[in-house]
């Protein structure tokens, strides 16, 4: 029988393993010294990346769900980083505005997200990203969209499988 403290610290286990010596939030990354290869060299991979004005480029490392952030690394038409940065913040979910934001501008803003799932009944598309909150908390984050790609709704919800008798029972 496995323990919520044992499934825990496999997974912990696991994440260490597998990351070996990257990092996980671009710590050593220099701003306007480091250069993409920099960035793949410690960070691995992107998960994705975004191309934007004047050749410049926005990559993201999603560490979800259990690393509950996204960072994204911003990198100048000439390849060296300009930012490096935390995107699933409160402040950045605050900048979503129901009605107004796309699909587009939350994927920009807050990078990939864990888990994309279908509403038929609603015809919604809904994407979930697992955060801290600005009380660190772990919570659920769920923007909705509707068919033509516009925010319909967004909840931060907290998650229960972190509080007190919450979790999988064995």
């Amino acid at each position: 029988m496995t323990t919520r403290l044992g499934r825990g610290a496999a997974i912990v286990a696991v994440v260490l393993l597998a990351g070996g010596c990257a990092s996980f939030d671009g710590r050593g990354l220099v701003p306007g010294q480091s250069r993409a290869g920099d960035v793949e060299a410690l960070m691995g991979p992107p998960a994705e990346k975004l191309a934007l004005a004047g050749g410049e480029s926005e990559w993201f490392y999603p560490r979800m769900p259990y690393g509950r952030q996204s960072f994204a690394v911003r990198l100048g038409a000439d390849g060296v980083v300009r930012s490096v940065e935390p995107r699933l913040t409160s402040e950045n979910v605050m900048k979503l505005r129901i009605g107004a934001t796309t699909a587009k501008d939350v994927r920009a803003l807050l990078g990939p997200p864990w888990r994309i799932t279908y509403l038929p009944r609603q015809q919604r598309e809904v994407w979930e990203y697992t955060m801290y909150t600005a009380d660190l908390k772990e919570s659920l984050l769920y923007t909705q969209f509707s068919g033509d790609g516009t925010l319909r709704e967004v909840l931060v919800l907290r998650d229960l499988y972190f509080e007190p008798g919450g979790g999988a029972k064995d």
